[in-house]
């Protein structure tokens, strides 16, 4: 009887150590597994068991948090959802987040091991601390002079701070509510639906993930390439181009929307915006200078978070030498954000140093102690410091006595430069309106904004001048806002 007894005793230990193994393959070896398993619904619960944090413009929330009452708690609100979502994006508890609420998630959501001096505390706990902030370079005043100023047209708004990087103003337009995509149900999945639906798309950055024909906004990027390659020495020198320029290889004639073109300066060029003179100038440059020029200034990278990913911009680099010179005047297959526009701007404000843009300045715990900091980057030099001047000489020229007139703003010195990107079949749709520029306020050492606006549904002329009366009232007023400030 006892020797049964010992027997028993044994297999009940055996099924204990059987039943501790199964418990450590579970919760160690397999844990992960069943974390991740769309049917465990735990991690989705704690992830909205508590408010989120908040993304920051000028040190106040543009963001929020409202009890639901419901499984999934906490919904996201937003203050100013359509000023702001270009820059927040959505957190939604049924279609995820996008924008800086996705790049920024792990410390919104409290989940970042930067939050807490404990992190295994909160692991052996299963809790985690409350979640962080997120500040962004955004300023107030500046996004809401973009945002006025487009008044709801199909365009977008990119302002940096030329010395730093930072985004001052990231606008597109029409925008959207975020809040509306917030929690779960029926409401939620009719607004994506709609909101998906609108030929207008109100949910595409147009700012950083749309890509335009940045028309002559472009010439600046030939202009500084040819300078630095030395194939213009004397900017006031006449170029012995016709009107119109016969295409490369082609007897296709290049036109000009401005009038004394024939014969024009590179100086004369850049300020009445001729398409011939500077296509040729291009063609002179060759291909792989300028394919290396347009690199500099950002082109063809598709690396770029700001921190949110950008679309690449485009500049091809196999031509032939007709496509080449429209490719120097910003047509062809050259497409650009006004985010890449923008820091084509601040390179010649900066002296010829582009520095990488970023959109949130720093990370931070729920009590403001901070988490990260984000440094400023330098991507290269985009132009010589001699060619820098002399391209501040010439957009000058453009706001003061050229086609950026719109865009003087008294006591300040402002640079610009206008553009009309054709596009459509046969070029019949209506013309993008651009305007890139950077101004300096009186009395200060350096330009304080570079700024890039395209429109576009712009009604105006299809001259180069349809930025000046479309997109530079824009530029100035985001410009105005942004130096008033300093």
């Amino acid at each position: 009887m006892i020797r049964h007894i010992r027997w028993c005793a044994y297999f009940c230990a055996l099924l204990l150590v059987a039943l501790l193994v199964n418990v450590a393959r579970v919760q160690v070896w397999e844990s992960a597994a069943y974390g991740a398993n769309p049917a465990n619904k735990r991690p989705v619960i704690e992830r909205y068991a508590e408010p989120r944090g908040d993304v920051l413009v000028d040190g106040k929330p543009v963001t929020g948090s409202r009890d639901s009452g419901q499984l999934l708690r906490y919904e996201r609100t937003y203050r100013h959802g359509p000023l702001y979502a270009p820059v927040t994006g959505y957190s939604s508890q049924t279609y995820g987040t996008s924008f800086v609420e996705r790049a920024e998630d792990r410390i919104l959501s409290g989940i970042d091991p930067g939050l807490t001096a404990f992190p295994l505390w909160y692991d052996l706990a299963r809790g985690r601390p409350a979640g962080g902030n997120a500040a962004t370079t955004v300023r107030a005043r500046v996004q809401l002079a973009a945002y006025t100023g487009l008044a709801g047209k199909r365009g977008a708004v990119a302002a940096v701070e030329p010395a730093t990087g930072k985004i001052l103003a990231l606008v597109s337009s029409p925008s959207y509510d975020p809040s509306v995509l917030s929690g779960t149900g029926a409401r939620v999945k009719e607004a994506w639906a709609r909101l998906n639906a609108d030929p207008a798309k109100p949910m595409l950055n147009r700012a950083l993930r749309e890509t335009y024909p940045p028309g002559s906004t472009f010439k600046i990027v030939t202009a500084a390439a040819a300078l630095d390659a030395g194939v213009v020495t004397d900017v006031d020198a006449p170029t012995e181009t016709p009107d119109p320029y016969p295409l490369p290889g082609t007897s296709t004639l290049l036109p000009n929307h401005a009038t004394g073109c024939q014969d024009a300066s590179m100086a004369e060029a850049v300020q009445w915006s001729c398409n011939t003179v500077m296509a040729k100038i291009g063609v002179r440059v060759g291909l792989r200078r300028m394919v290396e020029a347009a690199r500099r200034f950002g082109f063809n990278d598709d690396g770029l978070r700001v921190p949110s990913w950008v679309s690449r911009s485009n500049f091809d680099t196999d031509m032939s030498q007709d496509q080449l010179a429209l490719s120097s005047i910003g047509q062809f297959n050259t497409r650009a954000t006004p985010l890449q526009m923008a820091m084509v701007a601040a390179a010649v404000a900066n002296g010829g140093e582009l520095e990488s843009p970023y959109l949130v300045d720093r990370t931070t715990q729920d009590d403001g102690s901070p988490v990260r900091r984000t440094g400023r980057r330098s991507l290269g030099r985009a132009m010589s410091p001699a060619t820098a001047l002399r391209m501040q000489e010439l957009m000058v020229k453009v706001v003061e006595n050229g086609t950026g007139k719109n865009a003087a703003i008294p006591g300040a010195v402002v640079g610009g430069k206008t553009g009309t990107a054709q596009h459509g079949v046969g070029n019949a749709g209506t013309p993008y309106a651009w305007f890139i520029a950077w101004a300096q306020a009186e009395g200060t050492a350096l330009p304080g904004v570079a700024v890039a606006v395209v429109v576009e549904d712009a009604a105006a002329d299809r001259g180069d001048i349809s930025g000046n009366l479309a997109a530079a009232p824009i530029a100035r007023a985001v410009m105005e806002a942004a130096l008033s400030g300093r």
